[in-house]
């Protein structure tokens, strides 16, 4: 389906989004066309499902990274679904094996907006928490 050439094309893209396609092309020898070309078959493939901006939320005021490990006591999991999309502070979440049903990363501004947060959950189940004392990548 891809091949090498549309791998250093997605490489580039990840690197940069808003790199020119004129800039692309000459990493990988193409014309900017051919690579505007390449890159609307790998939207309409699916490969590439959209573009995003990568924001510093320490600079926004969420000073606080918590990875939280969910416990549910409930079978309504649509209903936490919902609670997940529907929480700003939800940054990532996914659906895990092993310890725990659901594993989540939140980014709050404050220990009071994260005790808000933990209250929340628990409708839903039982959390264990870690807090993120720096990135590293």
């Amino acid at each position: 389906m891809l091949d090498k050439t549309d791998l250093a094309i997605l490489e580039l893209l990840k690197a940069n989004c808003k790199v020119h396609l004129r800039d692309i092309g000459e990493e990988v020898h193409l014309t900017g066309q051919a690579v505007a070309n390449r890159v609307s078959r790998m939207e309409s493939l699916g490969v590439i499902k959209g573009y995003t901006v990568l924001l510093d939320e320490e600079l926004l005021g969420k000073t606080i990274t918590a990875y939280v490990t969910i416990f549910m006591k409930t079978t309504n999991h649509v209903a936490f679904h919902v609670f997940l999309k529907d929480n700003e502070s939800v940054v990532e979440a996914s659906r895990i094996s092993g310890e725990g049903c659901y594993m989540l990363k939140i980014q709050v501004n404050s220990q009071l907006d994260l005790n808000h947060f933990l209250d929340s959950v628990l409708q839903y189940g039982n959390y264990r928490i870690n807090i993120s004392i720096g990135k590293i990548k």
